[in-house]
């Protein structure tokens, strides 16, 4: 385990990392659920009376979204209720006067740390360390924070190396999530596991399935996955339509695997009775998959029969897990599939954990209650990474001794 909130010194100058990543429209940084979660931490650090020194990025260089952090901190300032100052620098001589002109319980924020050329090559902790960078700041500062579970997965300078120079400690999201992500490798449940597994990426599916197919009693399939799924049982789906890039490359990769998968875990794996489609109409259509005898059009969504199949199974397991949606939930047309297991496991008494990619913006579009879950991620990749086993660099470097 690691060290958190609960065992810090007071009255430290903290120099926390977050995961501020945003959606850019227009210039504009959208406010989103990670300002809020972030906030519990910052708050919290800000009323024991730390000076707070905050990190995040936001895009990679030479994308649309590539901008400043001058915006995240007034949003940021509005979910904590108090001021974040922001200098647009991130080791220099202008952010270490501000560091060191901070008062107990004020919070600064410094500039995107991928504007520094040390922070992104991916390299080992030891690495990063000894760059510039993370000694220039830890020489002012008398801990380290990392609270960006959702970008643990990356060994950055940010991420990695300053554990190896200041006591390091995790931060209430980190906390959070790392419980919540690993409880399906590290608790023991009494009752029946069910894992909802979607989205676009077989490799990701299979590779949940390999990992957990000792812990979870029934996988429930959906999304370009589920379809891939569904071809390898010999029914007409999964193919390219003309203009499509989503299953071939997929299937010739991912073939044997699949159809071993089937072959060996059958019993465990639940694939969709039937798919919905936009018909003549531009309204959604359905079609039972025994009665589909050719691809011929483009598979949306599960059908209404699979939700209901779905529906007994997620109500009566004692912990419900959530990797990828079912279908395109941006299109309320094609909604039914990822509303209808998120409702189902809202309405159940059981241990729940839905994340991956943006399944969770399904809960807030779609006017449900996060308090009806046991836990939200805000991690895609971290998450991933949790449910197959993989190392996440910045949780091993917050676990060293």
């Amino acid at each position: 385990m690691f060290k958190t909130l609960d065992d810090l010194d007071p009255e430290q100058r903290v120099l926390v990392r977050l995961d501020l990543n945003s959606p850019v429209e227009d210039g504009d940084v959208q406010d989103n659920r990670r300002f809020d979660r972030h906030a519990e931490t910052v708050r919290e650090l800000a009323e024991a009376g730390h000076r707070v020194v905050l990190m995040a990025h936001q895009g990679r260089p030479g994308g649309d979204d590539f901008v400043s952090l001058e915006q995240h901190a007034d949003i940021l300032a509005s979910h904590i209720d108090r001021d974040v100052g922001f200098v647009a620098d991130t080791y220099g001589d202008d952010a270490i006067a501000a560091i060191d002109a901070l008062d107990a319980g004020e919070v600064l924020l410094l500039e995107n740390t991928r504007m520094c050329d040390e922070e992104l090559p991916e390299e080992d902790p030891e690495v990063k360390a000894d760059t510039e960078f993370v000694q220039s700041l830890a020489e002012h500062v008398d801990a380290y924070v990392n609270d960006a579970y959702s970008a643990a997965h990356r060994s950055h300078a940010s991420l990695v190396g300053f554990p190896l120079v200041l006591p390091a400690y995790a931060g209430r999201v980190m906390q959070t999530e790392y419980e919540a992500n690993s409880a399906i490798a590290t608790r023991e449940f009494d009752g029946q596991v069910t894992m909802v597994v979607g989205g676009t990426k077989a490799t990701d599916v299979i590779d949940v399935m390999n990992n957990l197919g000792e812990k979870v009693d029934q996988f429930l399939l959906g999304g370009i996955a589920g379809e891939l799924f569904l071809r390898a049982a010999g029914n007409d789906v999964g193919f390219d339509l003309e203009g499509m890039d989503f299953f071939d490359d997929q299937w010739e990769e991912n073939r044997e695997t699949i159809e071993s998968l089937l072959d060996e875990r059958g019993d465990q794996i639940k694939l969709a009775v039937d798919l919905a489609y936009e018909d003549e109409t531009d309204d959604r259509g359905e079609i039972a998959v025994a009665n589909i005898t050719e691809k011929d059009r483009a598979y949306l969504d599960v059908g209404s029969m699979t939700v209901d199949e779905y529906d007994p199974i997620i109500r009566d397991s004692e912990a419900v897990f959530v990797k990828g949606a079912l279908g395109l939930f941006e299109d309320e047309r094609f909604a039914v599939g990822t509303t209808g297991v998120l409702r189902a496991i809202a309405e159940t008494d059981c241990f729940s954990v839905v994340g991956g990619g943006d399944t969770s913006r399904a809960i807030e579009m779609y006017g449900m209650d996060e308090d009806d879950f046991g836990h939200v991620s805000i991690a895609g990749g971290a998450y991933i990474r949790a449910l197959t086993g993989a190392p996440l660099a910045g949780v091993e470097a917050l676990q060293q001794d």
